[in-house]
C-alpha cells in the first residue's frame, strides 16, 4: 500500500497532522472505503473508529451524514470518549452512534480500533438463537473468540454499557442479538482482517443453512486448534498487514485512486 501513500495529497495530510496521526487517518479512510467496496455499509450509519496515539483518549470516526465513500483523511473526526469533537469542523459528530465503540475503548486497552456492521448475514445470525457455528473453514476460526449481547433496543444509553463489556469479556467479537456485531482488535489491519473473517463466516452459514441436509460437524479440538493458529497468524506473522493493502490494491484498481 506505502505506493499509495505517495504525492501531494498525502504530504498535505502529514504536515497538517503528523506522520502518526496522519498515518493512522490515512488508513482509517481507506477501511471505510473497503467496507463500502464490498458491500458492507449501513448507508450513513454506523462507525470505524481508531484511538489516536498519545495520553489522551482520543479517537477518529466518520462524521456524521456521510457515506462510506466521502470519509477522507482530512474530514475524519477527532473525537473523545463521549464521542464529542475535540477538533474544530465543519461537519458534525454523531456521540448516540458512538456509545458502543466509547464503551470497549473505554475498557479494552488491548483494543484500539472498533467497527460495527449489520449486513443482512451477519444481522440474521444474530436473530438466531444459536448464533455462529464453527462447522466450517471461517466459523472454525472464530470457535471461543465471540460473545453475545441480548438486544436492549437502539444501543444509546449509559446503563446498558457494563453489560455490553461483560458480555464482550476478553473476547474481539460481540455479537449484538437481534442487530449486528462489533469488532475490535489491535489495529485497524487485524480488525479489518476479523471482519473479513465474521462475514465470510456469516456468508457460509447462511448459504449452508439454505441448502438442508446434515452438516457435517468439526471435532472441538479442530476448532480451538483452528482458533489459536488464525490468531497466532495474524499476532505474529503481519498476515494482517498484508491482507489489508492487498485489498486495497485490489479496491484501487478497480475503482480508481479514493481522493
Amino acid at each position: 500500500m506505502k505506493e499509495y501513500l505517495k504525492g501531494e495529497y498525502f504530504e498535505s495530510v502529514m504536515g497538517e497532522f503528523g506522520e502518526s496521526e496522519g498515518g493512522l487517518r490515512v488508513k482509517l479512510a481507506l477501511f471505510y472505503r473497503l467496507v463500502d467496496y464490498f458491500g458492507w455499509c449501513e448507508a450513513i450509519f454506523n462507525h470505524i473508529s481508531v484511538r489516536v496515539p498519545g495520553g489522551e483518549k482520543y479517537y477518529l470516526v466518520n462524521p456524521f451524514g456521510l457515506n462510506y465513500t466521502e470519509v477522507t483523511p482530512k474530514n475524519l473526526l477527532k473525537v473523545d470518549l463521549s464521542g464529542r469533537k475535540v477538533v474544530d469542523s465543519v461537519y458534525e459528530a454523531n456521540p448516540a452512534g458512538f456509545a458502543l465503540h466509547s464503551a470497549i475503548h473505554g475498557a479494552r486497552d488491548d483494543i484500539h480500533c472498533i467497527v460495527h456492521t449489520h449486513t443482512n448475514e451477519v444481522s440474521a445470525i444474530a436473530q438466531k438463537k444459536a448464533g455462529f457455528g464453527h462447522d466450517d473453514f471461517y466459523g472454525a476460526q472464530l470457535y471461543g473468540r465471540i460473545g453475545y449481547h441480548e438486544f436492549e433496543g437502539i444501543t444509546l444509553f449509559e446503563e446498558e454499557r457494563a453489560r455490553m463489556l461483560e458480555s464482550l469479556g476478553n473476547k474481539h467479537i460481540l455479537v449484538l442479538r437481534n442487530h449486528g456485531v462489533a469488532v475490535g482488535e489491535a489495529d485497524i489491519e487485524r480488525t479489518f482482517f476479523l471482519l473479513w473473517t465474521v462475514q465470510r463466516a456469516a456468508e457460509i452459514q447462511v448459504t449452508a443453512g439454505a441448502l438442508g441436509g446434515e452438516d457435517n460437524p468439526i471435532t472441538e479440538e479442530i476448532k480451538a486448534k483452528c482458533a489459536s493458529l488464525t490468531q497466532e497468524l495474524i499476532n505474529e506473522s503481519g498476515f494482517a498487514i498484508k491482507f489489508y493493502e492487498a485489498m486495497v490494491r485490489k479496491m484501487i484498481s478497480e475503482r480508481g485512486k479514493p481522493w
